[in-house]
């Protein structure tokens, strides 16, 4: 298939089908995304006219709903894929070369004949692409050259997980030019998270590859790391009148990599203080009996992270209880719970070197204010700066964007739904 007949495929009933799968069937909704998958069809003709058999991809953000900061030390969380995404389209290429047309950044390359870490390349997404298909080859799976333009609504530094996203989407590509789609989602979420902790050089947990490759809502327990344990939540939130709401606040995730880490490492510090190497090894029991002693060692904020990270791990459960169970009323509750204790115990609202910017918590206090007990708030991903995640009731949206809008801009508030397929090759 060369790009005129995948853009007339587009256009035809087997595009509308699958766009419909992904971005809901919404008045509206299939046109506009037919209309950003054609632009993007267009960049990659003009960009790689003499590529061959062209196809779209498509990556999801993720929402993290419980279980904040609770992954890297072997927790459980709660999360699920968004109808903002990332999206491709790519062709194999003739070398060795993955070339990549990204919008608003650099043509980036990178040879799959040379797939060493760069110290130059830390923190850009070659290290991404050069580290998935390093980590890909590592495990006895095909790489080889492609081209590929891209274009993304995943709001970057928003805590939905951009940077994951991405990571999907070039596994997600590697995975069907060279081995037939057999990678399954979690494998592949592995592959992105060494390429993320590895090339790209931040720690981060597995939550956010594993959401963006399975889609849906899904609950994940990391008590083996290696393997996870993965279930789809069953749910009926789609008729449960609460419409999911990101509010940016304005701030930015960049910068703040030794803030996470330094949530990380105090845990594992109580944990190892205590015989374990993370929290997972011991209980809020043990560390309420060494209460002195890990003052006296690793003093109050990483007994108060500790702390958090026992009660979100137990109240995952609880909110997969509660959205299978169509129990709104407690689910708003757990998350009102989780929010509150990532503001008080984990600590991980505004960065501790800026108290004079409180964007977070001043969105949560406002969130208080225009909902009370009819909804619910709480601080979204990583934390420290950025966004907050709030369950909005249908009949309360219109009043509640307009007040987080007067508090931190017009393109401040992000309504979104919650999308059951994963990383896919588009079939058109």
């Amino acid at each position: 298939m060369n790009a005129g007949k995948l853009g007339k495929a587009l256009e035809g009933r087997g595009g509308t089908a699958a766009l419909e799968a992904l971005y809901g069937s919404r008045s509206g909704a299939v046109e506009r995304q037919r209309k950003r998958y054609r632009a993007l069809l267009d960049r990659f003709e003009s960009a790689f006219p003499r590529a061959a058999d062209p196809r779209f991809y498509s990556t999801p953000g993720r929402t993290e709903i419980c279980g904040n900061h609770t992954d890297h030390n072997h927790g459980k969380v709660l999360a699920a894929a968004i109808d903002l995404d990332v999206i491709a389209v790519a062709a194999p290429a003739a070398d060795v070369r993955i070339t990549i047309e990204s919008e608003g950044y650099p043509r980036q390359e990178v040879s799959v004949d040379d797939l060493d870490p760069r110290e130059s390349e830390r923190s850009t997404a070659a290290a991404i692409t050069r580290g998935v298909a390093a980590r890909m080859r590592a495990l006895g799976h095909a790489v080889g050259g492609f081209s590929a333009c891209v274009t993304s609504d995943v709001l970057k530094g928003s805590g939905l997980s951009s940077s994951a996203s991405y990571e999907v989407l070039m596994a997600t590509i590697l995975n069907h030019l060279f081995n037939a789609g057999r990678i399954d989602g979690q494998q592949i979420a592995l592959i992105c998270q060494f390429a993320e902790n590895e090339y790209f050089g931040k720690p981060s947990g597995l939550m956010d590859q594993t959401t963006c490759a399975l889609g849906g809502f899904i609950t994940i327990d990391f008590q083996d790391p290696l393997r996870p344990r993965v279930r789809a939540v069953r749910s009926a939130f789609a008729g449960s009148g609460y419409i999911p709401v990101v509010v940016d606040t304005g701030g930015s995730h960049a910068d703040l990599t030794d803030e996470y880490a330094a949530v990380k490492e105090e845990m594992k510090g109580v944990a190892r203080r205590l015989g374990g190497s993370v929290l997972r090894d011991t209980s809020r029991e043990r560390v309420l009996a060494e209460l002195t002693g890990l003052r006296a060692d690793l003093g109050d904020r990483a007994i108060l992270r500790a702390l958090h990270f026992f009660a979100d791990n137990d109240r995952v459960d609880l909110q997969v209880q509660a959205l299978e169970t169509g129990a709104w009323g407690r689910f708003l509750e757990l998350v009102r719970e989780s929010g509150r204790s990532s503001w008080m115990l984990l600590q991980n609202c505004y960065p501790a070197g800026a108290p004079h910017e409180q964007g977070v918590p001043l969105a949560q206090a406002l969130s208080e204010s225009l909902l009370g007990e009819d909804g619910a708030w709480r601080v979204h991903g990583g934390g420290f700066a950025g966004t907050i995640l709030a369950f909005v009731p249908e009949g309360k949206l219109d009043a509640y964007l307009s007040g987080m809008r007067a508090a931190f801009g017009p393109g401040s508030c992000h309504p979104l739904s919650i999308r059951s397929a994963g990383a896919v090759m588009l079939d058109v």
